[in-house]
């Protein structure tokens, strides 16, 4: 399927596109058009500070057409092709889908922000007035691991080898809404052994401090954190607090469900095959997808 046909495909098949992206076909149409003005922005200034050599409009053409150009970019966030088959799909060099995806990237991590802290951040800078406004919820916290190539120093297999994974691993924290309807911050790239209430004091202090938070036995040793009954050595948990544990696990699926839509994405799944280096910004652009995906995106915007 090339690039035209895959583009035909989705407009007379747009229910599919969720399964094809990751997103929806409304959710593809706001996104394709964000982007493109941002991209034509971002040309427009390269061009006022260019010195041409040639005339303005020469030089060799794109083969693949802006919207052609998004889509390769999605098609791998979602499926994780080699470049190689990209190219092949999209009819274009396994270089040129490398640079595609590489370029496109730059400019949907500035659209896309991964979180409402980053978002705040980016366009008013008042987190303050969202701390206070927080307080109201009890917000539920969770991480999760991802593999990623073995490093070449062994100083640094050691920092990123994961015993509970037995692999070199990538650790991500994400702290939601407790209907699961907004990413309110995330923590990328972690090395796989920190451990889960070491992240979570990194991140502490963005948040008020009558904060309240709910999480994992992972997380016990915060009092903000409400966290699970953990059972006594050689003792059985009483009825209350196994009805209690149960209540919290019920409370907190929702972070598990907004991991597992992150994960719907394949590069945030299986073994990390870009540059470590990549690694922070591809992460973000996939939980402004997901935030997209869920609504919470298009309307902060």
């Amino acid at each position: 399927m090339v690039a035209s046909s895959l583009l035909e495909y989705i407009t007379s098949n747009p229910q599919e596109t969720k399964r094809l992206l990751g997103i929806d076909y409304q959710q593809l149409q706001w996104l394709i058009v964000e982007a493109e003005a941002l991209f034509n922005q971002s040309q427009a200034v390269e061009e006022e500070s260019k010195v041409r050599i040639i005339k303005k409009g020469g030089g060799r053409k794109p083969k693949l057409a802006v919207t052609e150009q998004i889509l390769l970019t999605l098609v791998y966030l979602h499926h994780m092709p080699t470049f190689q088959l990209l190219g092949v799909q999209f009819g274009v060099s396994e270089s040129t889908a490398h640079n595609i995806f590489h370029d496109w990237i730059k400019i949907l991590g500035e659209l896309l922000p991964p979180s409402l802290l980053e978002q705040v951040k980016k366009k008013s800078n008042n987190w303050e007035k969202y701390k206070e406004v927080l307080e109201q919820w009890i917000l539920v916290v969770d991480s999760s691991e991802q593999a990623r190539e073995r490093p070449t120093d062994y100083s640094n297999q050691k920092k990123y080898y994961s015993g509970k994974k037995k692999s070199h691993t990538l650790k991500n924290q994400f702290i939601i809404l407790p209907d699961g309807s907004e990413i309110v911050d995330v923590t990328i790239g972690k090395p796989g052994p920190s451990s889960d209430i070491n992240l979570f004091r990194e991140r502490r202090e963005k948040f008020a401090t009558s904060q309240k938070f709910k999480a994992d036995k992972g997380y016990i040793g915060e009092s903000q954190i409400e966290t699970p009954h953990k059972k006594p050595k050689l003792q059985e948990l009483s009825i209350d607090q196994k009805r209690e544990n149960k209540e919290i696990s019920t409370q907190r699926i929702v972070v598990e469900h907004i991991i597992r839509l992150v994960k719907i994405f394949r590069v945030a799944t299986e073994r990390f095959r870009l540059r470590p280096k990549h690694y922070d910004q591809v992460i973000q652009i996939v939980c402004g997808l997901v935030r997209l995906r869920i609504g919470a995106l298009m309307l902060a915007m």
